[in-house]
């Protein structure tokens, strides 16, 4: 009997010692899997709903409901004005669409600089800032950078005329980085073709205006295009004809005169005049 009861003992702890290992086994592959779904969820992107167009779209064309669609976006990569909701997009329903200002490609986020207000018109008025003036200026092919300018762009306008004061011939830097919001009567940023334009609208204040209107009715006016990415503040340019060629202006200075020392003396009715060494 007692030889069966510590066969049973034994048995019975040798059974306790197995579940104890298997326990711990699972417990360790339990823990290893949930360590790996944490490491998992830490590396997961957060994303957020944005509205994207689902066909191309070019200028001026009405945007409409069917023409969006909702997709996850990455958070760290979220665009600048992009819209998250459908009562943000469409505020005053799709009767009042907005209008496309830039051509969208599909699942391209839109956003608010591509797009008008609801309800507005995608002219030239609808991108002009608050405070600014749209104002035409005459060019050709020399002048209008042989029409590689297109809106969006910005270019520097230089001045040629004569100046009152000295009569020389000048051309000088008087406005810096004007950005063109048409070319001829094409607002859109985005066209197929290259056309040699002439006439190129800025946005400009009201005292720059004046001072274009004055440039153009009293010389010619000539752009140059600007980079996209340049920042490069300019100082004031002039150039006239001797700076271009290297001629230095020479400036003739009339030599003094020479002091004349006389003695008058009268002789009857005659008086007479003889030059003599100047004491001073």
């Amino acid at each position: 009997m007692r030889i069966i009861f510590g066969l049973v003992l034994v048995i019975g702890v040798a059974l306790a010692g197995f579940a104890v290992h298997m326990t711990r086994g699972y417990l360790s592959t339990y823990q290893a899997e949930l360590d790996r779904e944490k490491a998992m969820r830490a590396n997961v992107v957060q994303t957020t709903d944005i509205y994207v167009a689902v066909k191309p779209l070019s200028y001026g064309d009405p945007l409409l409901p069917n023409m969006v669609k909702k997709i996850r976006w990455p958070n760290d990569a979220m665009p600048k004005g992009a819209f998250l909701t459908e009562e943000a997009l469409f505020p005053e329903g799709p009767d009042v669409p907005r209008r496309v200002l830039r051509n969208i490609e599909p699942m391209e986020p839109l956003l608010a600089v591509k797009l008008t207000a609801p309800g507005e018109d995608a002219g030239v008025a609808s991108r002009l800032a608050k405070g600014m003036r749209a104002f035409a200026i005459r060019v050709d092919v020399a002048s209008g950078v042989s029409g590689f300018l297109h809106p969006g762009d910005r270019v520097d306008v230089y001045w040629t005329g004569r100046l009152p004061d000295s009569g020389r011939d000048v051309t000088k830097l008087i406005q810096t980085s004007i950005p063109l919001v048409a070319v001829d009567q094409i607002s859109n940023s985005d066209p197929q073709t290259t056309n040699i334009a002439r006439t190129v609208t800025v946005e400009a204040t009201p005292t720059q205006v004046a001072t274009l209107a004055t440039a153009q009715s009293t010389g010619r006016l000539s752009l140059a295009l600007v980079g996209r990415n340049d920042d490069t503040v300019i100082d004031s340019v002039e150039v006239d004809k001797n700076t271009l060629l290297g001629i230095e202006e020479q400036v003739y200075t009339a030599a003094p005169k020479a002091k004349v020392c006389t003695v008058r003396t009268r002789k009857g009715g005659e008086i007479i005049v003889m030059n003599i060494p100047c004491t001073e």
